[in-house]
C-alpha cells in the first residue's frame, strides 16, 4: 500500500502551529485535536515537528519554563518527509530506523498530509488479514 492511499483513508488533515507558538499552546492544541505530534511551519516552509516526546523532554530539562518557550526551541527541527508514491514498508523502516513516529507527506514542495506509525502499524495488520484470508480461501477451495 501507497501513503497516498493511506491518506485517501484517514483523509489529509494537517495540524499545524507557527515557530513562536509555546509549548502551552502546542500542547492545549495535541489534546484538543487528539493528536501525537504537530508540523511547525514558517508560512509555508516546514520548519519542524513538534511531538508530546518534544514537550516532555522540554519539560524535563527546563521545567514549568518551557511551557512559556516558543516551540522552536524546542521541536525536531531535522525534518524527514514521505512522499505520496512511497510503500508502507519504506515508511516503517524509515521510522524504525530513525525512531521517529510521525512523517509529514510532501508532493510538490507541498505539505499534503501527516502519516503516523499507528496509520502503518493498521495498514500492515489490514494487509496481513487480507493475505491471511486469501489463503485461507485458497487452501479451501482446493
Amino acid at each position: 500500500m501507497l501513503v497516498a492511499e493511506i491518506l485517501k483513508t484517514k483523509g489529509d488533515a494537517v495540524f499545524t502551529l507557527t515557530p513562536e507558538a509555546t509549548v502551552a499552546e502546542a500542547a492545549a492544541q495535541l489534546v484538543e485535536r487528539q493528536v501525537g505530534a504537530l508540523i511547525v511551519c514558517d508560512g509555508e516552509r516546514v520548519a519542524g515537528v513538534l511531538s508530546e516526546r518534544d514537550i516532555v523532554r522540554a519539560l524535563a530539562r527546563e521545567g514549568a519554563a518551557a511551557l512559556t518557550q516558543p516551540v522552536s526551541l524546542h521541536m525536531t527541527a531535522r525534518v524527514i518527509f514521505a512522499e505520496p508514491g512511497e510503500g508502507v514498508d519504506v515508511l516503517m523502516e524509515r521510522m524504525t530506523d530513525r525512531r521517529i513516529r510521525h512523517l509529514p507527506v510532501m508532493k510538490d514542495q507541498r505539505l499534503c498530509g501527516v502519516i503516523s506509525i499507528g496509520d502503518v502499524v493498521k495498514c500492515q495488520i489490514a494487509e496481513a488479514t487480507r493475505e491471511a484470508e486469501s489463503l485461507k480461501s485458497y487452501i479451501g477451495a482446493g
